[in-house]
């Protein structure tokens, strides 16, 4: 268990931005920060960071929090492991208990792999540096190909002995169970039961992902065996902690240099990756030699909407450079493409070149995909039906951009490459883009076919009823509920004066007649608000916002955030008056809303007990009286009511 004193430790020292532009892109809009929202499919920065108030909101799918709720999010963490997270990116020390046998028994089963991966790691790099075969083998391979101890400890890599049950006999010694080796996929099962190493004999390269925790591994075989042998690589299989559709080789060693320079250049291997690197480009990452998904290109667009794919120019590279580029384009990444000299891959160009004549060669070279589409399809084709074919390719690719200057543009270099009219093209665009919309709908409808009858709505609740009120009351209290509204009130027994502010007047006015809020979490807000109000210190929205309590502080941060991207000329201050008049309002708001629920369930009454003269009496004086009493309410708020 982590103690208050280090939890408030690990608050104040954790700034909001830096967390969260390790993840997302940033730019400066007034008083807070913009970016792509990282939980939904965003494709105009509607993600907004305040560092005033250490929180974020995205105006678009709604999520909200503090540092602590964005880490728990992001990362798919418990709260006790984002705070563990953020006290070690801040170098804060956690003295701990040690857990139960329950408590380690209910750690969850991806955390456990995820330690079992870090152990693996560490296990590895040792073998590679310590081990006589390691370096041998191993470290003889990564010094073949160039690389400097700084790079091969930057992306830590490794070696596997060659002995089919080295790992997991190191790794069942160290205390780990079987069934995480095999769920990882580090190790494999004979029929008898008995471990198999996968990594066996391979240098290895560890997946970080965009957080830094070690997801899965990639290996390569070194020795004799690798003569006609296809799949020199072995990659760690899918699991609850990876999926290769899903991460990309390097980017957590080059978010920082991707969002720098609003740029990321893809490429196929992991030693394309580590040469890059070694020649000083850095915003470099690789999806390991398989067509790109859609939440790759997400997870890159966090950062930015430029990409280069980066090939060498034989048959194999241009069939890379082809493979899901439409789904770039639809995405809304800004594509271009370079193929290498013959001869050259990422890694050995890398090898040859300082960065910055690499950068430069890059720039002077690089063409936008549409038109390397164009060079490669057409180029010495005269057959016309194969022509018509290769146009109505590039045609279909220009149709999915969204943009419509970008596809205009597109379609007029097509048009003077090819020779076919403009109104032409723009005719075959169309006809993809009415057939992709098309094939659209009939799949949403073949999904609302196969999604079960919704069950009919039943009458709202009292509590949802009010839900509205409640959080204009509940917001007020998080915005301002050490603000004074009412001074110098006397108390009539003892001739005291006194004043009360917003969550004070809110607690004192509902208490006179028994109400409360139908949400215990908002009865909890207001009775902690009203209980540090004699606190000088006080400060309702850091409080809540930041508060130990992970759904309080993820409920205020979504009603402390609706204004915050405003900056600070045109925000309006309320004063005292006003708010006291806002306030005063929303309460008698509240009461009424109470007395007309109040009668309904009266009126249900009436008509169940008619039958019983007595009951139906005392009934319908009940009911005159709350109108009498909605009467009142209602001259306060300025309404007219007839009974």
């Amino acid at each position: 268990m982590i103690d208050r004193a280090t939890v408030d430790k690990i608050l104040s020292a954790a700034n909001i931005v830096e967390v969260v532009s390790d993840f997302v892109s940033l730019r400066k809009a007034g008083t807070s920060y913009r970016g792509l929202c990282p939980f939904h499919d965003d494709h105009t920065p509607s993600f907004s960071v305040s560092p005033v108030k250490g929180i974020y909101k995205c105006f678009s799918c709604g999520e909200s929090g503090n540092v602590v709720n964005f880490v728990m999010k992001h990362e798919q963490m418990t709260y006790p492991e984002a705070l563990r997270w953020l006290a070690n990116r801040y170098h804060i020390e956690i003295e701990e208990r040690e857990m139960s046998e329950e408590e380690k028994r209910q750690e969850s089963e991806r955390e456990s792999m995820f330690i079992v991966n870090e152990w693996a790691m560490k296990y590895f790099c040792d073998i590679l540096h310590n081990d006589s075969d390691g370096r041998a083998i191993g470290m003889q391979y990564f010094r073949s190909r160039g690389f400097r101890d700084d790079i091969i400890e930057k992306f830590q890599l490794g070696f596997c002995l060659s002995q089919r049950d080295a790992f997991s006999s190191a790794a069942l010694k160290a205390g780990f169970k079987p069934e995480y080796l095999k769920k990882t996929g580090l190790c494999y099962a004979r029929d008898n039961g008995y471990l198999i190493d996968r990594f066996a004999g391979r240098v290895i390269f560890p997946w970080l992902g965009v957080s830094g925790k070690v997801t899965a591994f990639g290996g390569r075989l070194l020795d004799s065996r690798t003569k006609g042998v296809q799949q020199k690589y072995v990659n760690s299989p899918d699991s609850d902690i990876y999926h290769k559709e899903r991460e990309l080789y390097g980017i957590y060693q080059a978010k920082k240099a991707i969002a720098k320079f609003d740029l990321v250049y893809m490429v196929e291997g992991y030693t394309d990756v580590v040469s890059m690197h070694q020649c000083g480009i850095e915003n470099v990452v690789a999806n390991s030699g398989t067509a790109l998904s859609v939440y790759q290109i997400r997870l890159l667009h966090r950062f930015t909407n430029n990409i280069v794919l980066l090939y060498d120019g034989d048959e194999a590279g241009i069939h890379a450079a082809m493979r899901g580029t439409d789904m770039l384009l639809s995405e809304g990444m800004s594509v271009k493409v370079l193929l290498l000299p013959d001869g050259d891959d990422p890694d050995s160009f890398a090898r040859k070149h300082e960065a910055a004549d690499f950068r430069k060669y890059i720039e002077d070279h690089q063409t936008d995909f549409i038109v390397f589409k164009i060079n490669q399809t057409l180029n010495g084709v005269t057959d016309p039906i194969k022509r018509s074919e290769a146009i109505s390719g590039i045609v279909r690719s220009i149709s999915v951009i969204h943009d419509q200057i970008l596809r205009a543009t597109y379609l007029r270099e097509c048009s003077a490459r090819t020779g076919i009219a403009e109104p032409t093209l723009i005719e075959t665009m169309n006809r993809f883009i009415y057939q992709d919309k098309e094939q659209q709908a009939k799949e949403r409808e073949r999904v609302q076919a196969q999604t079960p009858v919704a069950v009919p709505l039943q009458p709202a609740t009292p509590q949802q009823r009010v839900s509205k009120v409640e959080d204009l009351l509940i917001q007020a209290v998080i915005r301002h509920g050490e603000k004074i509204i009412l001074n110098n009130i006397e108390n009539e027994e003892t001739g005291e004066t006194f004043d009360l502010n917003v969550a004070q007047y809110i607690d004192y006015d509902l208490g006179l007649d028994g109400l409360q809020f139908s949400h215990s979490l908002y009865n909890q807000i207001l009775s902690e608000a009203v209980e540090h109000s004699g606190d000088k210190e006080f400060k309702a929205e850091p409080y809540f916002t930041h508060h130990h309590n992970m759904k309080i502080a993820e409920l205020a941060s979504r009603f402390s955030a609706d204004d915050f991207v405003l900056s600070k000329s045109l925000q309006v201050e309320e004063n005292e008056k006003e708010l006291r008049d806002r306030v005063m309002h929303m309460v008698l708001d509240f009461r009424m809303e109470y007395v007309e629920e109040h009668l309904r369930d009266l009126q249900q009454k009436l008509e169940s007990v008619a039958q019983d003269v007595e009951a139906a009496l005392n009934v319908m004086k009940e009911i005159k009286r709350m109108q009498q009493i909605r009467n009142l309410l209602a001259k306060e708020l300025g309404n007219d009511i007839l009974v």
